[in-house]
Order: structure tokens, then C-alpha cells, then sequence
């Protein structure tokens, strides 16, 4: 017998010493090694708010601390108005240390404080900074009289909103009724493609800052209604700078329609938008144009007066 086929097969071990290998696994490694093996795929991590910080590593005059700190405080909402530390590391992506570090900051200046033992929740003085706001908006200021007389005298929900990167904001809301399963308030978000305030402070964008927005901006379809496709964005906002007006049917919630016109500043740029919000069932799309358009017309040409 060939003492040579008795012989285990070998293999260097890290340390230099043969090991024996078992012949099965030796044509099992050569068959691996003589067929390539797909690369495992890169699994992106999700962004989290934190990651947007990275930006402006290696700024010296940018303050890292506070914009943890106002991460932390956007972080609450209607839905968790209450969060533990570990809670807010998670939302935020910030550590556990930094957000303890903040969280004791906003405690001993007011605006943050222990709730239910472990959660934090903020304290009313946080509306001092959106006071501040409104106080020094001459925009702001201005059209919380004029939605209000509008509510008064029409019993609908009136808004005033700017845009602010891809959402707009409110800056000014008067409401008759409960229209969106979430109620709306001044300093509310929405995501701009979907809305009809949205798109008329989209639609009178210079060319260039629409093109940089379709380029990133992810067209999520809220309902069947919603326009995700870039191209049938574009043509819809070719409509309002054509009609003067935006009207979105159900495209951010099924059961909600909205109409909005343009707010002009002096310089002829649009500074803002006002909107009219209904329940669609009760509110058809022609008593919309026909009945409510020229109401906000009108106020919207009173509002930009006082931007003159």
C-alpha cells in the first residue's frame, strides 16, 4: 500500500505547524477557490439627524454643542412629546452622553425637564424662541389678523406658509374646524411636492433651485393621489404659474383638499404662500375656485401691502 495515500493532508497554520485538513473539506475549498463568490453588498446605514452635522466638520466658528442641542429639541413631537435618554440617542443618532449633556443644559435654563421619572419632556418656556420669531416676522405678524377675519367671516381653515428646504412651514394658521388627522400649528412641517402651498412656493422658484430640489428630494407617495414622478411635478407646477393658483386633491391625505395663491413681496418675488384647507367631500374642487379663490386673492394682495 502507497504510505503516501494514508497521509492526512496538510495545511500551514498561522504559527507555521502543519494541521491536518480532512480530504473532503480540501475538494470542498478547491471547488470555493475555482468559482468566484459574489461580494457581499454594502448596507448603507441610515441617515439620522446627527449625520447631517458632518458637514461642517473642521469649521472652527461652527458650534457643534448647540446644534446638538437644537437637534435634541426638534426632536420632540406631538407624536413623543415625552422621551428618555436612550429614546433621543436613538432619534437623534447623537450618543447617550451628548444627549444627556443637552438634556441637562435645557433643564437648568427651563426649557427641558424630567417627566414620569426617566422621560424628558420641554417646558412652556420653549415658547418664548417661537414668540420671538413672531414677534420680529412683520409677515408672521401681519397675517395672523387677516386669517383669523377670514375664518370669521368664511368658517374654514386659513393658513400662511414659507418654504424651508424641502417642507414648508407655517407661520401663521387659523383653523374652524379639525381638517388632518394631526392639527396643524404655527412651526408645523410638510413636505413641499405634496401640498398645494408647497407647490405654488415651488413653482416660482428660479429654474436653477427647482432642478437642484428634483435632483434630491424623494417623491413619496402619501396616498394613490400623489404625484411621485419628477417630470409630472414639473408639468404640475407649470399649471399654477400658468392659473396663478395651486389646487392639490388628496395628495398628502385622502379626505383633504387645499387651494393656495402666491404672496408677493415689493420686489416681485414670492415671499409666502395662503391657503384655504377643507374636507374634500364636503368642499367640491369648483366652489374651491369659484367661491374661495378670490378671497384669497385678495388677501394675499392685503398681506403683501404690508411687505412693502
Amino acid at each position: 500500500m502507497n504510505v503516501a495515500a494514508r497521509r492526512p493532508a496538510h495545511r500551514t497554520s498561522p504559527n507555521g505547524a502543519p494541521s491536518a485538513v480532512p480530504p473532503s473539506l480540501l475538494g470542498s475549498a478547491s471547488r470555493v477557490n475555482a468559482t468566484p463568490v459574489p461580494e457581499t453588498p454594502v448596507v448603507l446605514v441610515n441617515a439620522t439627524p446627527s449625520s447631517t452635522l458632518n458637514e461642517f466638520a473642521g469649521d472652527p466658528n461652527f458650534m457643534t454643542s448647540l446644534a446638538r442641542g437644537l437637534l435634541v429639541i426638534q426632536s420632540f413631537s406631538p407624536q413623543t412629546p415625552r422621551m428618555t435618554i436612550s429614546q433621543l440617542s436613538v432619534k437623534t443618532g447623537l450618543s447617550r452622553a451628548a444627549v444627556r449633556r443637552c438634556l441637562y443644559t435645557l433643564s437648568k435654563l427651563g426649557f427641558a425637564g424630567v417627566e414620569d421619572g426617566s422621560r424628558y419632556a420641554l417646558r412652556p418656556r420653549m415658547l418664548t424662541l417661537s414668540n420671538t420669531y413672531s414677534a420680529s416676522s412683520s409677515l408672521s405678524t401681519a397675517a395672523q389678523p387677516i386669517l383669523e377675519r377670514m375664518s370669521a367671516e368664511l368658517h374654514e381653515s386659513f393658513s400662511v406658509a414659507t418654504l424651508d428646504g424641502d417642507d414648508i412651514v407655517y407661520i401663521a394658521r387659523s383653523s374652524a374646524s379639525r381638517v388632518m388627522s394631526d392639527e396643524l400649528h404655527i412651526g408645523s412641517r410638510l413636505p413641499a411636492y405634496c401640498t398645494s402651498m408647497g407647490r405654488v412656493l415651488l413653482a416660482y422658484l428660479p429654474a436653477e433651485q427647482l432642478e437642484e430640489y428634483l435632483a434630491h428630494v424623494a417623491l413619496t407617495a402619501h396616498t394613490p393621489r400623489t404625484v411621485s414622478s419628477a417630470e409630472k411635478l414639473r408639468l404640475a407646477l407649470r399649471n399654477v404659474r400658468r392659473h396663478g393658483y395651486a389646487l392639490v386633491d388628496q395628495e398628502y391625505e385622502i379626505g383633504l383638499r387645499s387651494i393656495a395663491v402666491p404672496v408677493y413681496a415689493p420686489t416681485g418675488r414670492v415671499a409666502a404662500t395662503l391657503n384655504l384647507s377643507g374636507s374634500a367631500p364636503r368642499m367640491p374642487v369648483y366652489e374651491m375656485q369659484s367661491r374661495f379663490l378670490p378671497h384669497l386673492r385678495a388677501a394675499a394682495a392685503e398681506l403683501g401691502a404690508f411687505l412693502r
